[in-house]
């Protein structure tokens, strides 16, 4: 049985009976039988249907934004901010997909060739909890555009979400086979990956699943794109508008309950306005009001679940024994709930939690730095590269680093890192490989065929 707990009140709120191996096999045969009828639409029909998700995803909006909170725990304000930035997903990819995907001429000795992208099958979708639409319609989009179809297995904890999407998407016209969703727990992927109707995998997930995903599709010489964890730094350097910093520091850190891949984890600091730095980012994050997810007021809610809550404890509690400062925050409240307050360490060193692992929740690592080199030296100390920032007030200084020197797959320059429909996402290291949005990542999972002239 696949359950549904309210992180806010610990409370079950719904029960799903997985799937039997029988039923997961029905659905990918349908799958494979769907794909073979969707590649043969033409782009306007794909658009003409994606169009339509993307309406009916605004149209319910009130709706699947408080499913995804009571599942997961995100403010309201966000959920409904993750619905809208998937309907603008669904519009780009139908406005722009069939461009992105045109044949290219390529002019040879005495003639032409061109080079053509045909959809290759059936992409297996295993998505996370965390923006339990954005990373489903992230993969889906792109890639049912380009022809290909799309089977879901979404984490246990946000099956109501899974089933909403796929509710969606048959509403709007997709047939099951076309978008279908498992409802089978982790231990069944080796077996789903493997399986003769799934033609490419996408994971987004922990760096471990990442791992065994990669593996299971390696052996069946299976195309991936793996976006993974993360534990990306931001460098705040003596010359950056310190206001500014610290206040989108403290929103990059606290996006989604601090519980998102890139968000802001580690804050590497100039020395001469660390103080400063510090002073204002704990007033920032303790400005956050934490409380009931489904109130209008509440900018942070609980973590997703119990057990998570207390390993970033446990993170936090082990870096203060090994010389990490704690500024605010730092111990769960009393009370129903995951809750964890907004945290701040200072302190922070290589060889600590704090620094060497992912905090997956509300906690900012402030780490000290003397020069621009060390600090570069310390952001790219990690095995993950999917975001990075840095901050400072002269553009052609930001632009340098950002380009030549932080090992990313996104880079921001006085903001925070985050998808975009229109450019490609994805990291480098422990942080995966292979990208997703933008014209890179809808070329992912097609056959770019070259055809030769006789």
């Amino acid at each position: 049985m696949l359950r549904s707990i309210n992180p806010a009140t610990g409370e079950t709120t719904a029960e799903y009976p997985e799937m039997t191996t029988q039923e997961a096999n029905r659905a990918l045969r349908a799958a494979e039988s769907g794909f073979k009828a969707w590649s043969r639409t033409d782009f306007v029909e794909r658009a003409a249907l994606l169009n339509t998700v993307g309406e009916a995803l605004l149209h319910r909006i009130d709706e699947l934004a408080r499913l995804i909170t009571t599942e997961m725990g995100k403010a309201i304000s966000e959920s409904r901010a993750e619905i809208e930035k998937c309907s603008l997903a669904c519009h780009y990819f139908a406005r722009h997909g069939e461009a992105m995907l045109a044949d290219r001429e390529v002019p040879l000795d005495d003639s032409t060739a061109f080079v053509t992208h045909q959809p290759i099958g059936t992409l297996l979708a295993i998505m996370p909890w965390n923006f339990p639409f954005w990373q489903t319609i992230r993969a889906a989009a792109p890639t049912l555009t380009a022809g290909n179809a799309v089977v879901l297995k979404h984490a246990t904890n946000t099956t109501g979400c899974a089933l909403a999407i796929g509710e969606v998407f048959r509403a709007s016209g997709f047939h099951e086979g076309v978008f279908g969703v498992l409802r089978v727990p982790g231990s069944a992927m080796t077996r789903i990956v493997k399986h003769r109707a799934i033609a490419a995998v996408t994971i987004t997930g922990s760096t471990a699943a990442g791992r065994k995903v990669a593996a299971a599709a390696g052996s069946a010489l299976k195309k991936t794109v793996l976006e993974l964890g993360g534990s990306d730094p931001y460098v705040v350097l003596e010359d950056a508008d310190l206001d500014h910093a610290a206040r989108v520091c403290a929103k990059a850190r606290l996006i989604n309950n601090g519980q998102s891949y890139i968000a802001a984890k580690r804050f590497i600091v100039i020395d001469s306005v660390r103080p400063a730095f510090e002073e204002r980012l704990v007033r920032e994050m303790a400005a956050y009001r934490q409380g009931d997810p489904m109130d209008e007021n509440t900018r942070l809610g609980p973590m997703a679940r119990h057990d998570l809550r207390d390993e970033l404890d446990g993170q936090v509690r082990r870096s203060v024994e090994q010389g990490a400062q704690l500024l605010g925050g730092g111990s769960i409240p009393d009370g129903p709930g995951a809750f964890y307050p907004p945290t701040v360490l200072t302190d922070v060193k290589p060889g600590m939690p704090a620094f060497d692992e992912e905090l997956f929740g509300p906690v900012a690592a402030v780490v000290s730095a003397r020069s621009e080199k060390e600090a570069i030296q310390l952001a790219n100390k990690s095995p993950f590269g999917l975001g990075a920032a840095v901050f400072t007030r002269d553009a052609e200084r930001g632009r340098r680093i950002a380009r030549d020197e932080l090992h990313a797959g996104v880079v921001a320059v006085n903001t925070f890192v985050r998808s975009d429909p229109r450019l490609p996402f994805g990291g480098v290291g422990d942080s995966g490989y292979g990208r997703e949005l933008g014209e890179y990542g809808i070329r992912e999972f097609v056959n770019i065929k070259s055809v030769m002239p006789g």
